[in-house]
């Protein structure tokens, strides 16, 4: 099959260049016009964390040459003294925290906080500049806003080469891990609703994901592309990494770097961590697509969603690798009231390994096996932690064969991993980084460190009684016929029934109609080169989606009709996930 899978998907705005000011010069040149017209202005230039202050300062600032300058860094509280504030919800776990609501006001000194808040009402005339984190709540009122932004993606890759620490720390050379941590439970939830709350009243967005090259374009516009987004099926740009236990399917198929070892999985629709890119003409913004989840939470969701959730993505797509890798860690999920309770989180992550592809030999674990004494598993989880001998995992779990569009469903509190020689497209819920490791086949991390295990927490989860005989008759290959018409036929892949996501695939050789019904839908196309999405009223323009790419369709678009593009003599396929307009039993 040709590799044209789009690893930069673009939602186009306007067809005009012009709409995009690229390079510090012309963007500096841009903005003179707004600021020389104005005896007295303030510039709140607010930037998401990660956003290189340096060279906005150097760039930008050197250009403008401001009377005056606020930076909100100078406004936080001490460093050791936020440390001393957050240490409690952190704790010593190295990966897990308490979900808790902050704000950027705990950031900051209440002194300073006044203090800077005089300085913006005392300038008197000539420009003044407010940048940093924060730079809304100290300016309060401002002439020009600039909201300065990033992808998700690309403050990973400055936590892992240290350029970055976290929000009122000087710590980049803390473990990438770390940053993360901190970053996911708190810098991101602060500044989320910082953007949220400064929306619509951006009048310039900066794009500065890459270094000396920013991207500029009007509020207005920005706001016009998330709006056009929902509008119409659309792709998120997924992103790829490597891992212990990797494999080379999705560098083969989707024509990926030779450099790094491995790719052990893709974000191909996770909001919370994947982006956007919008296009001006030739030009192209990349934004954090959790931004369209935030300001459009019910066209994007739907308002049963949005009732049940609030504005979270709550359908997670993403690929694991281990075609020619290795096994994934033997792990469980936390039960929904035990993830409540300790972590903070309204609902857990139930999921589903849907086969892309597999190897004769491939498998998954899934279920222990009949008659297991739980005590002695127990006593050789230990001992394989503590390194004193391997953990004899096919003693233990069912080691199931499967094959090429193999549905498994894996509720929260079963034994499982993808065994190696799979390419597993993982449909899940979004709890996002909840997952209990009890074992990780005696390797070591690619930092050449062990992965964090979380055996008590694993252990405390585990339901005994999802045994091999149960397994089979609840989790594997449940595939029951719904509807079919000329030249398709529709089946649900039975996922289990305390699962609030529901599955549709479709097999094709002719149009299918589909309808969102008022909800989220999320699709692959896991059989077949090519297909067309189309409007039956015109809505949107026709959207062309490759094998293996996960796209989106807004609960706002309604009716839509998927086709195969071009001849085809054997049926395509899509698999479809929505959430289940019923609660789930809740086991």
């Amino acid at each position: 099959m040709e590799n044209i899978y789009d690893k930069l998907p673009v939602v186009q705005v306007t067809q005009s260049d012009e709409d995009c000011v690229a390079g510090w010069e012309q963007i500096a040149a841009a903005l003179q016009p707004s600021i020389a017209g104005r005896s007295r202005c303030v510039l709140a230039l607010e930037c998401y964390p990660g956003v290189d202050l340096e060279e906005i300062r150097r760039e930008l600032l050197a250009r403008l040459r401001p009377d005056a300058c606020i930076l909100a860094a100078d406004v936080l509280k001490d460093a050791k003294e936020l440390e001393a504030q957050f240490a409690p919800i952190l704790g010593n776990d190295p990966v897990f925290a308490r979900m808790q609501r902050w704000t950027i006001l705990d950031f900051f000194s209440r002194q300073r906080l006044q203090s800077a808040r005089s300085r913006v009402r005392s300038h008197e005339s000539g420009l003044m500049v407010v940048l940093g984190t924060g730079t809304a709540e100290i300016a309060q009122e401002w002439d020009i806003l600039i909201y300065a932004d990033l992808a998700r993606w690309e403050i990973q890759k400055r936590q892992r080469t240290h350029q970055i620490g976290n929000l009122g720390t000087d710590n980049s050379q803390a473990s990438a891990r770390e940053l993360y941590k901190r970053a996911f439970f708190i810098d991101w939830r602060v500044t989320d609703a910082i953007r949220l709350d400064v929306f619509e009243k951006i009048d310039i967005f900066l794009d500065t994901n890459l270094p000396e090259t920013p991207l500029m374009v009007a509020g207005d516009l920005y706001r016009l592309g998330l709006k056009k987004t929902c509008e119409r099926p659309f792709r998120v740009v997924p992103f790829f990494d490597p891992g212990p236990w990797g494999g080379e399917w999705m560098r083969t198929h989707f024509d990926l770097p030779k450099e790094p070892p491995n790719f052990a999985w893709c974000f191909d629709c996770v909001p919370e961590e994947n982006s956007l890119r919008l296009g001006f003409g030739s030009r192209t913004i990349e934004v954090p697509a959790i931004t369209l989840v935030h300001q459009h939470p019910e066209k994007l969701l739907g308002a049963d969603i949005l009732k049940r959730f609030g504005a979270e993505f709550p359908i997670r797509f993403d690929f694991l690798d281990t075609v020619g890798g290795g096994n994934l860690s033997l792990q469980v999920h936390p039960l929904k009231s035990f993830i409540q309770e300790k972590f903070g989180m309204p609902y857990t992550q139930d999921e589903s390994y849907y086969m892309l592809d597999a190897e004769p030999d491939a498998v998954v674990y899934l279920g222990l096996k009949e008659n297991v004494d739980r005590n002695r598993m127990e006593q050789d989880l230990r001992s394989a932690q503590a390194g004193e001998r391997p953990f004899p995992a096919e003693k233990y779990v069912n080691a199931w064969p499967v094959k090429k569009h193999s549905h498994l469903s894996i509720p929260a509190g079963t034994i499982h991993c993808s065994g190696r020689n799979g390419l597993v497209l993982e449909i899940s819920a979004t709890p996002y980084i909840f997952t209990f490791k009890l074992w990780d086949w005696d390797r070591l991390d690619l930092d050449g460190k062990p992965r964090p295990i979380h055996l008590d927490y694993g252990l405390e989860n585990i339901q005994w009684n999802r045994t091999t005989d149960w397994v089979r008759e609840n989790l594997i290959d449940l595939v029951h016929p719904v509807a079919s018409g000329p030249g398709w036929r529709e089946e649900s892949t039975g996922l289990y029934k305390s699962e609030f996501i529901e599955t549709r695939r479709h097999w094709f050789t002719g149009p299918v109609e589909h309808d969102t019904q008022g909800t989220l839908n999320v699709l692959n196309l896991v059989e077949g080169e090519q297909i067309v999405v189309e409007s039956p009223t015109e809505a949107f323009e026709p959207f062309t989606v490759h094998y293996a790419e996960t796209f989106i369709v807004p609960a706002a678009v309604g009716k839509y009709r998927i086709s195969p593009l071009g001849e085809t003599k054997t049926p395509l396929a899509t698999i479809k996930a929505f959430v289940r307009v019923e609660r789930p039993v809740d086991v």
